[in-house]
């Protein structure tokens, strides 16, 4: 039993692990009661993604508009499932912290049209977004 709990642990942490991208803000400033906003690219059949230009195009466009208003970004690429053989349930990941809610809205929705639209160069994914407040 044990051992599986490690591998679940294991497999939980090697499917986020990959490598972060951020903005000139350091990942330690991230904190509670900052607007977080989680894009996630699910996995399944047919699905692809160009890691490559989502994180030295599309990511870099993303940040260049939302500009001050953005503190942090960064992108997880998934690598593995919680268990072997098994495959990833997301084949990207990424962050936006903001230090209010009101500063992504103000920031994204003049953009977002031009954001949403980039999603074909690199996706055939409808993402999935999930806005939370950082709690820890």
């Amino acid at each position: 039993m044990k051992a599986k709990i490690t591998l679940l642990l294991l497999g939980a942490i090697a499917l986020f692990t990959s490598w972060q991208q951020t903005t000139s803000t350091d990942a330690s400033k991230i904190n509670k009661g900052m607007i977080k906003v989680t894009i996630l690219y699910p996995n399944d059949d047919g699905k692809t993604f160009d890691m490559d230009y989502y994180s030295n195009k599309h990511m870099p466009m993303v940040a260049s508009l939302l500009g001050d208003s953005l503190k942090l970004l960064g992108i997880d690429k998934g690598i593995a499932g919680s268990m072997p053989d098994e495959p990833i349930p997301y084949l990207a990941i990424g962050y936006l912290y903001f230090d209010k809610l009101s500063a992504y809205q103000n920031s994204f929705g003049p953009h977002a049209e031009k954001i949403i639209g980039d999603l074909p160069n690199f996706t055939n994914i409808q993402p999935v977004v999930q806005i939370s407040e950082v709690f820890q």
